[in-house]
């Protein structure tokens, strides 16, 4: 019996310490959140002006990408993010599937796709962008449409950085 006790005691010690790890590794989420956005702030960028587009999203990708003038132009950013596709051809034969190359910078894909989920939901014209290419397949249709958003966004962060111009919306990238 005196087990059985010990053991209920043991437990609920090692549970009250796991809550207590949890809410400690919650204030400090929320502490670097508000150091990221106090540094995003200082940094002069035009991404926070995209709607959907988070500070912890913008920190990211400002931080993956760099120096945009390193880059050419939005296909070769896009491809350092890993956000292209292989090509499977063989003299006429070109295939239809094809998958993701994932060669690149992880994290900034990462970010992108974050971004882009994010974007979908938050921003009329990448709703609109993601549900059209939703539909325009059967097989996959949620990671494809994704990716794409994100490849789009891709296009928006490479123009917005590299001129230095504020977002408006509404513009076809």
């Amino acid at each position: 019996m005196a087990q059985v006790i010990f053991a209920g005691i043991a437990c609920e010690i090692a549970l009250s310490l796991t809550l207590q790890n949890i809410e400690h590794l919650k204030r400090q989420i929320k502490s670097l959140d508000k150091v990221i956005s106090r540094e995003l702030k200082a940094i002069p960028q035009t991404l926070n002006t995209v709607k959907g587009l988070g500070d912890v999203s913008a920190a990211g990708i400002i931080a993956e990408i760099g120096n945009i003038k390193r880059f050419k132009n939005e296909a070769s950013l896009a491809q350092y993010a890993g956000l292209t596709w292989t090509r499977y051809q063989s003299g006429d034969f070109d295939a239809e599937e094809r998958r993701l190359t994932k060669s690149g910078d992880k994290y900034l894909r990462y970010y992108l796709v974050k971004a882009a989920n994010s974007l979908r939901v938050h921003n009329e014209e990448y709703k609109a962008y993601y549900k059209t290419k939703y539909q325009e397949v059967q097989k996959h249709q949620h990671k494809r449409a994704l990716v794409l958003t994100a490849r789009k966004l891709v296009r928006l962060v490479f123009a917005l950085l590299s001129k230095g111009q504020i977002y408006k919306g509404t513009v076809t990238i």
